[in-house]
């Protein structure tokens, strides 16, 4: 086995590992869940040594600065507000999604127009039009950490892998029977996870191309979805007013989640996974953890955003400016800057 480079993960702290071994790219993760700014990174540097032969003495430097940086990062105090930026005339027919890369530096948006676009965040240059899809794309993701590739979800019922860096086409996932509304790379970057109105989710190889399950259980459509930041679970939510928790190597419903009076129009894990938050057309709406799980970020028809406090309840901020309403909100990986992408055919860029 080659080690060929570190990747760091703020939220949950963590050390991504990429190495090669048997001519394949592949990635481990040393999970640092019990990290405070308090914790002693010589002697967790030695715990690490201990258990992971890749970390040898001369990348022991390396991994210190990156546990101090880790360590530097929880210190942060999360005051931040918001104050608009930049509106781009994004696509010449109403957004449907926005998605960051992971250093922010980049952003995606998926339009009624058939194609999904790769923007530059400083400047709001178009960097890539992908074109393929025959119908609206809905839902898209970057594969983070890593950001070399992109998904795009279609009511032409497929899905598309991309590359990021050229826009060339990968692979057409087939087999929904109805329109893919929702999509997830998992933390690894091997599989892709897709939800239809067909009322099953999907989980599919991102290497071969081929469908790996499929997830039967709600009875009504499948809005969302979210992989947890280890890769072994999903949460799915439905019209049927449920959320789903699935495991994902035996393709098994462990949990469904009931309390919602309306559709469940959107779910996610906290960075921890202790919390999952869900929105429902029962009066919430489209819905965002921050990446240090201390914020919500809201959207919804009265094209507004609005960020809360989690462990208060209280509004913080409310972000205006669109004139129509905002079907989709995100934060960065850092959680300093959010994107917001409306009806009103524009997306907005708040620092």
């Amino acid at each position: 086995m080659k080690l060929k480079r570190f990747l760091l993960r703020y939220y949950p702290p963590g050390i991504i590992l990429e190495y090669e071994k048997g001519g394949y790219l592949r990635t481990k993760s040393i999970d640092l869940l019990d990290l405070t700014p308090e914790s002693n990174p010589d002697e967790l540097l030695a715990e690490i040594r201990q258990s992971e032969p890749l970390i040898t003495e001369s990348r022991a430097v390396q991994v210190k600065q990156l546990i101090l940086r880790l360590q530097q990062k929880q210190g942060e105090r999360d005051h931040h507000r918001f104050c608009f930026f930049k509106r781009l005339k994004a696509h010449i027919l109403p957004l449907t999604n926005v998605a960051f890369d992971k250093s922010g530096s980049r952003f995606i948006t998926g339009s009624y127009d058939r194609t999904c676009k790769v923007w530059d965040t400083a400047s709001g240059t178009d960097l890539h039009t992908l074109e393929g899809h025959r119908n609206v794309v809905y839902a898209i993701a970057f594969n983070n950490p890593y950001g070399d590739k992109i998904a795009t979800g279609s009511f032409d019922k497929t899905c598309k892998l991309w590359c990021a860096e050229t826009g060339k086409c990968f692979h057409t996932f087939c087999g929904h029977v109805a329109e893919i509304v929702c999509l997830a790379f998992n933390p690894q970057s091997t599989l892709v996870a897709t939800g239809s109105m067909d009322t099953t989710a999907k989980l599919w190889d991102v290497e071969t191309g081929e469908e790996v399950a499929t997830l039967t259980a709600h009875t009504a459509e499948v809005l969302s979805l979210c992989f947890n930041t280890v890769g072994n679970q999903l949460v799915t939510g439905s019209f049927d007013h449920t959320v789903a928790i699935w495991d994902v190597a035996s393709g098994r419903c462990v949990h469904t989640l009931n309390g919602h009076g309306g559709e469940v129009s959107n779910v996610q894990f906290n960075w921890d996974c202790s919390l999952i938050v869900t929105g429902s057309m029962d009066k919430t709406c489209k819905i965002c953890f921050s990446p240090q799980g201390s914020r919500i970020l809201t959207a919804g028809s009265d094209a507004t955003a609005r960020l809360w406090d989690v462990q208060s309840g209280v509004c913080l901020q409310v972000l205006e400016g669109h004139t129509d309403e905002i079907f989709s909100c995100v934060f960065n990986y850092e959680g300093n800057t959010i994107i917001t992408g409306s009806k009103d055919n524009t997306c907005q860029i708040w620092y």
